[in-house]
């Protein structure tokens, strides 16, 4: 019984990550460094920075006018990321 509960929690926090998604125009640095891979702290204070000077994001693929963040990282993290 104890095996099935841990098996059920086990499934239920899997999904809740496997559905994990972050608002680029809205998150603070850590929660983006938090859902993104290979965004660091520095990348996402990066990222944050460049919103509050150039206005939102209008589109997933404008995240590569942020220094350090190139296509690869953006396809990589393509269904993790939300605009609005």
């Amino acid at each position: 019984m104890k095996f099935l509960k841990t098996l059920m929690v086990t499934a239920v926090l899997l999904a809740q990550s496997a559905f994990a998604a972050v608002n680029i125009n809205q998150a603070e640095a850590v929660e983006i460094a938090d859902e993104l891979k290979g965004i660091g702290l520095s990348k996402a204070k990066a990222i944050v920075a460049y919103r509050l000077e150039n206005g939102p994001f209008e589109t997933v693929e404008q995240l590569t006018e942020v220094k350090g963040i190139g296509l690869k990282t953006v396809e990589k993290n393509r269904a993790e990321i939300l605009l609005n």
